[in-house]
């Protein structure tokens, strides 16, 4: 029970942390005069995923790259199916009237960019790069449509959205204890939780791929989960659904290819010839919402939360 009681401290430890970064860092940028906009844009996207980034590091260092991939893979089917699909239950997320088109496309380009670079057996430097060149693209993108949305706001004078985590008052030895909280207590989380996920994997005879895949997946999606469904409470499907599918693509482009630079991390055979598969099929269950106005009724919500306990029991029976 102990390594359960530590893997479950090394979660909530990564989850608080990488909050307290994101606080502080959001808040030291806009203090020394970087624009709200581009801290959007790379700070907070970087800072939330910051838990997922150091458990694959530190997984790849230590020698269980299963557990490094496994997280990404085992995420973004969570993301999708379980994610979207307990929210939904909640209320109908009516994503007919959201426009995330493009963006959509962009994570099918990932995922599948991401599959076809797994096939070379190992994450390398190389094929890294490839994965972060990708990211650099997608965020430029992203830089030119909101910069043009400010420009859009500002001519029919709409004020522009604060980021989430802002406080133009806060002193600056809150700001410090914030980062110094993320920064310590990033590592020092993904150390517990990966070190006793392994153990856990030992103990019953599981697989890295398979602790990777479930236990740390599910964990490491529970900020998602939390967004989620207040944005269900709120009815702001598009905050829902952007939500998940920029989650995604960040987690296949910047996570392995931060990780892939500092150690390789090499593909098991049952990621090629399933879960990768997996990922993609339930990546593409979101062509209709996405493209055919179709809403995420409370039915599709039952269904696929339905689908992820089916792929996890499948994992461990």
């Amino acid at each position: 029970m102990m390594v359960w009681a530590l893997c479950g401290l090394g979660l909530l430890i990564l989850l608080l942390a990488g909050d307290a970064l994101v606080k502080g860092a959001v808040n030291l940028s806009l203090r020394v005069g970087v624009p709200a906009l581009i801290v959007s844009l790379t700070i907070v996207a970087f800072g939330t995923s910051a838990p997922e980034l150091l458990i694959a590091i530190k997984a790849a260092l230590d020698g269980v790259p299963g557990i490094a991939l496994g997280n990404v893979v085992g995420s973004n089917t969570a993301n999708i199916l379980l994610v979207l699909g307990i929210p939904a239950m909640i209320a109908v997320f009516h994503t007919s009237e959201c426009d995330t088109r493009k963006t959509y496309v962009f994570m099918m380009g990932a995922s599948l960019l991401f599959i076809a670079l797994a096939f070379t057996g190992t994450f390398v430097w190389w094929t890294a790069l490839v994965l972060l060149g990708a990211l650099a693209l997608v965020l430029l993108d992203a830089f030119r449509e909101a910069m043009a949305h400010r420009r859009d706001a500002k001519a029919a004078a709409v004020e522009e959205e604060e980021v989430e985590g802002a406080d133009p008052d806060m002193p600056w030895w809150k700001i410090v204890m914030y980062l110094l909280l993320g920064l310590v207590g990033l590592p020092l989380g993904a150390d517990l939780l990966v070190d006793n996920a392994t153990i856990i994997a030992k103990t019953y005879d599981v697989s890295d791929e398979i602790i990777g895949l479930t236990l740390v997946a599910i964990g490491t999606s529970l900020p998602e989960l939390a967004t989620t469904v207040m944005a269900a409470i709120r009815r702001q499907a598009d905050v829902a659904l952007g939500n998940v599918i920029g989650s995604n693509m960040f987690n296949l482009l910047a996570i392995i290819g931060v990780a892939g630079l500092i150690a390789p991390i090499d593909v098991a055979d049952e990621f090629l010839q399933f879960d990768l598969w997996v990922m993609l099929a339930a990546s593409a269950l979101l062509f209709p919402f996405v493209f055919l106005s179709w809403n995420i009724t409370r039915l599709w919500g039952i269904l696929l939360t339905a689908l992820y306990v089916s792929y996890v029991a499948f994992l461990l029976i």
